[in-house]
């Protein structure tokens, strides 16, 4: 009889990742970032721990969008109080704070839990080609 492996926080062995944005289709690089912050590409993956690596977003302002979605795709926000509903277009995004998208998209396809925030913890988002984890060894992941 085997024994089920149960990875154990103690055991972990994080690594780094970069992925350059450029000319990458949001929402496939998203759902590829997902399963790399879980650690669901690993084979020590356990559901109830956090397994998953870092992940390096640079030059997020160079993604695509398919389709008519750069016009169409519109982020709705409620501050709670009446009248508080906001309309923000990803285009002005785009121009403004083009690292929220990614790391919005990204944090939508995580669990809706404390682990997930703990992942979503794991992911750092540049708007450019420059980031400051020179000292992490990060290696270059193609998506």
């Amino acid at each position: 009889m085997t024994k089920t492996f149960l990875a154990k926080k103690e055991d972990l062995q994080r690594d780094w990742h970069v992925i350059d944005a450029t000319d990458k289709v949001l929402g496939r690089m998203a759902s590829r970032i997902a399963m790399i912050l879980q650690g669901k590409t690993k084979p020590i993956y356990t559901p109830h721990v956090d397994t998953g690596d870092f992940v390096i977003v640079t030059n997020a302002k160079k993604i695509k969008l398919t389709g008519n979605k750069m016009n169409d795709k519109v982020y709705y926000t409620h501050s709670g109080y009446p009248g508080g509903f906001k309309e923000h277009p990803i285009k002005k995004w785009m121009e403004k704070h083009p690292d929220r998208i990614v790391n919005l998209a990204v944090k939508r396809m995580l669990p809706k839990t404390k682990l997930g925030s703990a992942m979503l913890k794991k992911l750092k988002v540049y708007a450019g080609p420059d980031h400051s984890h020179e000292a992490q060894q990060p290696k270059i992941l193609e998506i």
